[in-house]
């Protein structure tokens, strides 16, 4: 699949991360999937860090949120977040303590398989 990041977490396990590095795809996310295979994540770049703040509307999947500072260290989690079926736009926001500069986006369950933590360091290269 064209545009997939490998991301390398502590354990030495590579996933293979889509980009959403534009306003649109930010926006757009995983809304309307029905599946996010194991091996698979979603990789928010934004321009600055900051608290970014998501929520799970049209999200039929539940995800382990994972915000991560410019050392592409593990600032903050949010686990088995679930999703959000209303329809206004009520749905709760998942935001970080630390100021984040990307936030991956993974299956529920996975940041606990990868024994992921606060000040975890990954490896990738955002473009």
């Amino acid at each position: 699949m064209p545009g997939l990041i490998p991301i390398i977490l502590p354990g030495g396990t590579t996933i293979q991360a889509e980009l959403a590095d534009t306003p649109q795809k930010r926006a757009e996310g995983l809304m309307h999937r029905e599946h996010l295979a194991d091996d698979r994540g979603m990789l928010f770049t934004f321009p600055q860090a900051q608290a970014w703040g998501f929520w799970m509307k049209n999200t039929k999947i539940s995800l382990d949120l994972i915000w991560i500072n410019e050392k592409k260290q593990v600032v903050h989690m949010e686990q088995r977040v679930p999703t959000c079926t209303r329809t206004d736009d009520s749905c709760p926001q998942y935001r970080p303590n630390e100021n984040a500069l990307y936030v991956l986006e993974l299956a529920a369950g996975r940041a606990e398989t990868f024994k992921l933590q606060h000040g975890s360091t990954l490896q990738f290269h955002a473009p």
